[in-house]
């Protein structure tokens, strides 16, 4: 699994291309960084863990298209009072990352908890090791 870069789009918004056809996708205007994330690897699966402070459930995107896991979450902080002097604000997340053929994708589970998402990658059975026995003559 490589860490793929892709420019992030949206399809609601776009320029008009040259020929007056479709809109083309442009930029979001949200600012992202990239999460820290470790990846573990056991023999059945591939684990990545993402750090994504400040995202609840709801505002975590995971998807995979063209052989690429995207991750996008959307931090969001409830103000308790009127702001008089801000110093920090939460940042929104995002990363993707190149899946080979060894990821069995129609079962990639994701789970978060506390901020931290922990997206499990099955291996398919065709990557799996597999001992073969020697028979004896």
């Amino acid at each position: 699994m490589a860490e793929q870069t892709a420019a992030l789009t949206t399809e609601r918004t776009g320029t008009p291309d040259k020929t007056g056809g479709k809109s083309l996708a442009t930029r979001d205007d949200a600012v992202y960084i990239a999460p820290p994330v470790d990846i573990f690897e056991n023999e059945d699966s591939l684990i990545v863990v993402a750090d994504l402070p400040g995202v609840e459930k709801e505002g975590v995107d995971i998807r995979v298209e063209d052989d690429i896991l995207t991750i996008k979450g959307i931090a969001k902080y409830n103000q308790p009072a009127t702001v008089l002097r801000q110093e920090f604000s939460l940042q929104n997340y995002y990363r993707q990352f190149q899946l080979s053929d060894e990821v069995d994708q129609s079962k990639i589970l994701a789970e978060s908890k506390n901020g931290v998402l922990t997206i499990t990658l099955p291996k398919a059975e065709k990557s799996k090791p597999k001992q073969i026995k020697v028979k004896v003559g």
